[in-house]
């Protein structure tokens, strides 16, 4: 099946709302770049092995979620609690060796978007600092002045729709106005609680 480009959209929407990670850009692509730098840091305290610490932290990540990788540099090498603040401090902070890119689909997507003078919008979820971390080493390709982002847990976390009602009330937008590209449940759920139409990224992304 083909993947769903802006031609496809109802030519009546206005604004575009995109999530950030697995939607614009493969999330693991942030993450694998810091558990990269971490791991060297390690190898030059520590001592330990980068590219062993390297490959335990993502295949953490990819079996059991974020949260528990470093639990598991604990549990596996022994590493101690002392460097726990470290890593997390690197996640909301670093500059990453390569810049982010984003999916091939959505980047076209996205200009066609700006092209047909329509907005976009990045309403993402998680610690703001981290995300805004992430927005700026992404390679946009020149579309930095037409995004405005709204990040979520200055407000209330989606699904809770308020942070989509304050962007309505700022930009006069309406309901029928905006089309939510979303990549998870949580982006349905508030997207449904809005009465606000959705589209998967997925869709546009086209893994097929």
């Amino acid at each position: 099946m083909a993947a769903i480009t802006y031609n496809d959209i109802d030519p009546r929407k206005k604004a575009f709302i995109f999530e950030l990670d697995d939607v614009l850009y493969p999330a693991k692509d942030y993450y694998y770049q810091i558990y990269y730098l971490f791991a060297n840091l390690l190898e030059y305290t520590e001592l330990n092995s980068a590219a062993r610490t390297t490959e335990l932290m993502i295949n953490t990540y990819n079996e059991k979620g974020e949260g528990e990788v470093y639990n598991e540099l604990v549990a596996q090498l022994g590493i101690e609690e002392k460097y726990r603040d470290k890593l997390e401090i690197m996640l909301l902070t670093s500059r990453l060796p390569l810049k982010l890119l984003l999916y091939k689909n959505m980047l076209s997507f996205m200009q066609d978007v700006v092209t047909d003078r329509k907005k976009i919008f990045i309403v993402t979820n998680g610690d703001p600092q981290q995300q805004l971390n992430k927005l700026r080493q992404v390679e946009w390709h020149g579309l930095e002045p037409y995004l405005t982002c709204y990040f979520a847990n200055e407000s209330l976390p989606k699904p809770e729709p308020d942070v989509l009602h304050l962007l309505m009330k700022q930009h006069n937008l309406e309901r029928r106005d905006m089309l939510i590209i979303e990549g998870s449940g949580l982006d349905k759920l508030c997207a449904e609680a809005c009465g606000i139409d959705y589209l998967s990224a997925k869709e546009i992304i086209d893994h097929n």
